[in-house]
């Protein structure tokens, strides 16, 4: 690892980042385009600090991020899934090592349901004739930020190095 005050500068940095798309896809219902640049472009910066190995480390996450868009393209296209929401997830992928990265799929799941059924029930309580649209980023931001802040990422280097 090259600096842990780097580190946790970085997680930060991503901590706010995911407070920025929820509160705009709360509001807008739209997470935007150089937010989901930033958090993927400070992915490499990331890894530098917590001293990831080209080969297997880097390959791994870049894999990885991949995958999960390619899966996420793919509900993108049958439109059960937003674009912004995608994209957000797909830069959170370079980011995490797979074993958070699938504990934070789970919890926005999870918080992803909660958000819906409390929104369609608020839908239907004030008869609004208008399509529902959830803003999932909020989930996706609130699952980040529980991996972000239950992470111990002075160990984290040494497991990231590895395989993931």
């Amino acid at each position: 690892m090259h600096g842990g005050n780097l580190v946790y500068g970085l997680v930060c940095g991503l901590a706010i980042a995911l407070l920025i798309a929820a509160f705009t896809d709360l509001r807008r219902r739209q997470i935007d385009n150089w937010l989901n640049l930033a958090v993927a472009l400070g992915a490499p910066l990331f890894w530098w600090a917590t001293g990831l190995s080209l080969w297997p480390g880097v390959a791994f996450q870049v894999g990885i991020a991949f995958l999960v868009f390619l899966a996420l393209a793919a509900m993108f296209a049958l439109r059960v899934m937003g674009g912004g929401d995608v994209k957000l997830l797909t830069a959170l992928a370079l980011w995490l090592p797979w074993q958070p990265y699938v504990k934070l799929l789970v919890l926005m799941s999870l918080l992803g349901g909660a958000l819906t059924i409390i929104l369609a029930a608020w839908h239907l309580m004030h008869r609004r004739t208008d399509k529902l649209k959830i803003p999932y980023g909020v989930a996706i931001a609130t699952a980040g930020l529980w991996i972000l802040g239950t992470t111990d990422w002075t160990a984290l280097h040494s497991v990231v190095g590895s395989v993931g």
